[in-house]
C-alpha cells in the first residue's frame, strides 16, 4: 500500500511542479510521478542540507514541489524539456 500511495502522491507532487515550470503539455502520466518522487528526494535532501527541519504535510507538499519544479528547472537546462506558453 505505501508504494501505491508513493507512485500517487509523487504524481501529485510532479503535476504540480509541471504547472509551475509551464511543462505540463509535454509531461505525460509517468514522466509526472518520476519528476515528484524524484524531485521531492531532491527536495528533501537540499533542505537537510540547509539545515532546515520540515514539519506538517503543507510544509512537506512545499518542498517536494520545490525539489520537482528544481528538477524540472535542471532537465530544462539540458534539453529534455521546453517551456511552454
Amino acid at each position: 500500500m505505501g508504494f501505491i500511495l508513493s507512485l500517487i502522491i509523487g504524481g501529485i507532487v510532479g503535476w504540480l511542479a509541471s504547472k509551475v515550470m509551464k511543462t505540463d503539455a509535454q509531461m505525460g502520466v509517468i514522466a509526472n510521478v518520476l519528476v515528484g518522487i524524484v524531485g521531492s528526494l531532491l527536495g528533501f535532501w537540499l533542505a537537510g542540507l540547509l539545515g532546515f527541519a520540515v514539519f506538517g504535510a503543507f510544509a512537506r507538499l512545499l518542498v517536494s514541489v520545490a525539489g520537482a519544479a528544481l528538477l524540472i528547472f535542471i532537465l530544462q537546462k539540458l534539453g529534455l524539456f521546453k517551456k511552454t506558453g
